[in-house]
């Protein structure tokens, strides 16, 4: 078996597949897939469906609808005052894995470390072999899962080339504070290595807490890849619409790695993802707090069963 070949025979992904069907032949709730019960905002909806039969269904642009790009950039300034060059600094992607892939494959190259923080999505992985890299696994302790200086002190080498993290943590469900995220900061900064930041759960914070953009901190503007998905923001997960949000010089690497993996995405969807993204904030409060009352259910009747 080729290398190559290896690196594919050792995705996991028939194990949630099995899972999934397990879980219809017995009617079980399928923890191994996020399946939401809800059929998604059914004014999002419609725009796709206005969109699929009213509007543009050739190729869009590789990059991504302008009207999306725009209403990426418009969506973080609001709500983490990042200010983002549409046209230069953003690119539309088909998911998020697909976004993390373009991310990797354009910063990392044969014999580069990169550091992965345990637990860790099942993709990271074998996309880091895929480029030739050599994941770096650091184990994060329960119950709080912090970083520390000792923890990345051990971590990054001179072979260090880029660090994969993931805030707010799946399925650890930490949301890390700005004194963790300055000192990830300050070890990118002495190792000179690039952050590639998943933050597909961006919008799924409770208790008050607050999601802060590794990029935003002082320094990191540079040295960010930030993957966001609204799959995971409007509960659409079949749309698979990631975004890249990274300075100029990375992103149009990763536009050329973009560019021969999928090269485009459904215009329709894009046009209402596009739209999603322009709701108020009252739309993505409200998200959280029914979220919220779903957790705080799980968690009173896990109580009740003993665990």
């Amino acid at each position: 078996m080729t290398s190559m070949n290896k690196v594919f025979a050792d995705l996991p992904v028939t194990i949630f597949e099995a899972m999934s069907q397990a879980a219809r032949d017995n009617n079980a709730i399928n923890l191994g897939q996020g399946f939401p019960d809800d059929p998604g905002p059914e004014d999002i909806r419609r725009a796709a469906a206005d969109a699929v039969l009213n509007g543009y269904n050739q190729y869009p642009s590789m990059m991504g609808l302008p009207e999306l790009r725009q209403a990426i950039a418009a969506h973080y300034a609001r709500w983490h005052q990042l200010d983002l060059d549409p046209m230069s600094e953003v690119m539309v992607t088909s998911g998020g894995t697909e976004a993390l892939t373009s991310a990797i494959l354009a910063v990392v190259e044969p014999g580069d470390e990169v550091i992965c923080f345990q637990p860790v999505y099942d993709s990271y992985l074998p996309i880091i072999r895929q480029a030739g890299g050599i994941p770096k696994l650091v184990r994060l302790e329960p119950p709080h899962w912090r970083l520390s200086e000792e923890m990345l002190r051990s971590a990054f080498t001179p072979k260090t080339k880029a660090v994969l993290f993931n805030n707010p943590l799946n399925p650890a469900a930490v949301v890390y504070p700005r004194e963790d995220l300055e000192l990830l900061a300050r070890f990118c900064h002495e190792f000179d290595a690039v952050a590639i930041c998943d933050e597909v759960w961006e919008h799924v914070v409770f208790d008050g807490r607050e999601h802060i953009p590794l990029i935003t901190i002082p320094g990191m503007r540079d040295r960010t890849i930030k993957v966001g998905s609204a799959g995971k923001i409007f509960s659409l997960t079949g749309w698979k619409i990631g975004f890249v949000c990274a300075a100029p010089p990375l992103l149009r690497v990763a536009a050329k790695v973009h560019q021969f993996l999928t090269f485009t995405t459904a215009p329709n969807l894009q046009v209402a993802v596009a739209y999603g993204l322009g709701k108020s904030d009252d739309y993505f409060l409200s998200m959280r707090a029914e979220l919220a009352r779903s957790r705080d259910r799980l968690t009173a009747g896990l109580e009740r069963l003993g665990f």
